[in-house]
């Protein structure tokens, strides 16, 4: 039997949380493995960056397998963020207590595999490289099984633009905790990167979505197109805008993400030659309860408790997250 860490907050959240119930309580009771674990693996790249980079200091510059000279990650302005937990850019809106429902399938080897994915706004803040972020929490299905479980960080800056900020993802397997392979800006190197820009346009350079050298974190995007057509489960929309994410570590695999206006992503496809295929699309959109948001804010809270254990090098150099 696996020894448990004795913490008595977080038993006494783990009680608390016990009325979620359903996919909520899954990741609540979910075990802590007796030591940290830090996931660190070698940088993408040999440029030495330092651990702060003027806004005036251009970023070092990378080029990828596409030819495509870019900037290795986004210049960051901390002094253009006056209201950084008020995200409304209109492809990527985040109110808290929106709640976003994604169902598909997998495939690998042939095999095709059933995916859920619960993407929740918290009403949590926490201030990440200096910058106040709206916490995400989402929880990823596989099969029916939690496979995954992560807090997601990002801030809007003055010009519309939202930033992430950072990622803590919890990875399990059949109940056995593999690894949690955790980025934060301004912590071992990281950068935060644009996960939705404030204006599109066609054949723009790619951008980066984050920095994390010491997880081997390196994504980035271009606009794949405008204004295209599509319906899913929930709704069908017009004027969508879809993005291609790409990582040049895996130079031929593409992951296609859809947004729309006024509600954000709507679908997740691909494109190339990627040997794991993965479909999703949007089933169900809600607005939880005052009652409900606080359930899940316990449950947020309960995932960074584990977080400062996992992640102590990294997660563990972060200030508390914030209720309202």
């Amino acid at each position: 039997m696996r020894r448990m860490n004795s913490l008595s907050m977080l038993v006494g959240l783990l009680l608390v949380l016990g009325a979620c119930g359903g996919e909520l309580g899954a990741t609540a009771g979910l075990p802590i493995p007796p030591t940290s674990t830090t996931t660190t693996t070698n940088p993408p790249t040999t440029v030495e960056v330092q651990d702060s980079v003027s806004v005036s200091e251009p970023a070092p510059q990378v080029l990828l397998s596409n030819g495509e000279l870019v900037p290795l990650f986004e210049e960051f302005d901390h002094d253009n963020f006056g209201d950084p937990t008020t995200i409304d850019n209109s492809w990527l809106p985040m109110r808290p207590g929106t709640r976003m429902v994604y169902e598909g399938f997998t495939a690998e080897d042939g095999e095709v595999i059933p995916h859920r994915l619960v993407f929740t706004v918290t009403d949590l803040t926490k201030v990440i490289d200096g910058v106040e972020s709206v916490v995400i929490w989402d929880l990823d299905f596989s099969d029916g099984e939690l496979v995954e479980t992560e807090l997601a960080f990002f801030a809007q800056d003055d010009s519309g633009n939202v930033w992430r900020m950072g990622e803590y993802p919890e990875e399990w397997e059949e109940g056995e905790f593999i690894e949690a392979p955790t980025w934060i800006a301004g912590v071992a190197k990281a950068r935060a990167g644009i996960a939705m820009s404030r204006s599109q346009r066609l054949e723009a350079p790619s951008y980066s979505q984050g920095w994390g050298p010491a997880v081997d974190f390196s994504d980035r995007a271009f606009v794949y197109e405008i204004g295209t057509q599509t319906c899913v489960v929930f709704d069908c929309f017009r004027n969508v805008l879809v993005i291609d994410e790409f990582n040049d570590e895996e130079p031929g695999a593409h992951q296609l993400k859809y947004y729309a206006e006024d509600v954000g992503n709507i679908r997740v496809g691909w494109r190339g030659d990627d040997q794991s295929i993965e479909e999703l699309e949007l089933v169900e959109m809600i607005q939880l309860t005052p009652e409900e948001l606080v359930k899940v804010r316990e449950g947020a809270m309960i995932l960074e408790e584990r977080a400062y254990i996992l992640s102590e090098d990294v997660y563990g150099k972060t200030d508390r997250a914030q209720a309202p």
